[in-house]
């Protein structure tokens, strides 16, 4: 897929099946994590993996963090399932340095311009992706549960498999401004 097409094209495809992406695929994703804007070369970022037992235990953290909420047992069993969703989850953290040049900002921007490259790897390799935040990514449960250090801060759950279906290209959206021009 050339990049004109990747950029244009890419979709969320939040109905994930198995396969999972193999060993090549995934060195590939990563490899595209780690190529974004790093400013100063902090790598800001972690990428913890979770596939076949470590869905289970990736949905555990999700059930615990939704008990120490008091929620319902509903919930708490939808959280359980909801790693399941996909045969691959990649939850991206953003590893926050202090340094004098890089503000926290630019070190979670960082960490998410690696998401994003991430799905659209992903996409470019005929799989399909979608990039998921919500209540999780903000638990001090959850962070606990992934053993994440205060300074740590998760950008989203990265879902990645097989797409069930063909997502539809979203469509330019006529007199929708693209640019505000200046002069």
């Amino acid at each position: 897929m050339d990049a004109k097409t990747l950029l244009l094209t890419r979709q969320s495809t939040p109905r994930l099946t198995e396969p999972a992406p193999s060993e090549t695929q995934l060195d590939f994703i990563l490899d595209a994590g780690i190529r974004v804007p790093d400013h100063c070369g902090l790598t800001p970022w972690e990428f913890i993996i979770a596939q076949g037992d470590g869905l289970n235990k990736l949905g555990d953290i999700f059930a615990q963090a939704a008990a120490a909420n008091d929620a319902e047992k509903v919930f708490i069993d939808k959280a359980r399932n909801m790693p399941q969703r996909a045969p691959m989850v990649i939850t991206v953290v953003a590893k926050v340095q202090k340094h004098s040049k890089v503000p926290v900002l630019e070190q979670h921007l960082a960490a998410g311009c690696a998401t994003f490259a991430m799905q659209q790897a992903a996409f470019s390799l005929g799989l399909g992706a979608v990039w998921r935040t919500g209540d999780f990514a903000f638990n001090s449960v959850v962070n606990q549960g992934l053993g994440l250090g205060e300074s740590s801060q998760i950008i989203g759950f990265l879902y990645i498999g097989t797409p069930l279906m063909t997502a539809n290209v979203k469509p330019l959206k006529p007199g929708r401004p693209l640019r505000v021009s200046y002069s």
